[in-house]
């Protein structure tokens, strides 16, 4: 499938759609479904102990199931989260940003299925992985 957004359209989207977070998020790179991300980890992302919250950690694997997701259906701002599952493994790394890998593991007529790890940047290890289900608009994919 060709993508139908690229980072730099995503960004723009993602400032259009949501100026009240789109600094706090950065793509990195997108791909056949595929997407790295990174939340820019700032001290509001922080809970006690110095470490970084599950909802902060949730907004970035719920930013990237859903950027994956418009990568591939174009800029469609109704597509919403259906349900969301997210195992948090390990305590993330203090001060460094999070990285994200984001998988689109299928791309339905009314529904997608994406599946994300969280990383410390400079870690090997993920720190949470979550898999997003997304409800797609009804007019946001052709099926041919």
């Amino acid at each position: 499938m060709t993508l139908k957004m690229d980072v730099g359209a995503l960004h723009v989207f993602l400032r259009e759609a949501f100026p009240q977070v789109a600094d706090d998020f950065k793509v990195d790179a997108v791909g056949e479904n595929t997407i790295t991300m990174r939340l820019r980890v700032d001290d509001r992302h922080l809970r006690p102990g110095g470490t970084v919250s599950g909802p902060s950690m949730f907004a970035l694997a719920d930013v990237a199931a859903y950027l994956v997701i418009l990568a591939h259906i174009g800029p469609q701002a109704l597509a919403v989260t259906t349900n969301c599952s997210i195992d948090f493994m390990r305590k993330p790394a203090a001060g460094v940003d999070m990285i994200c890998e984001g998988r689109l593991l299928k791309l339905g007529r009314a529904l997608a299925v994406t599946d994300v790890l969280i990383f410390s940047e400079g870690e090997a290890a993920p720190v949470a992985r979550a898999n997003l289900t997304y409800s797609i608009p009804p007019a946001a994919i052709s099926v041919g």
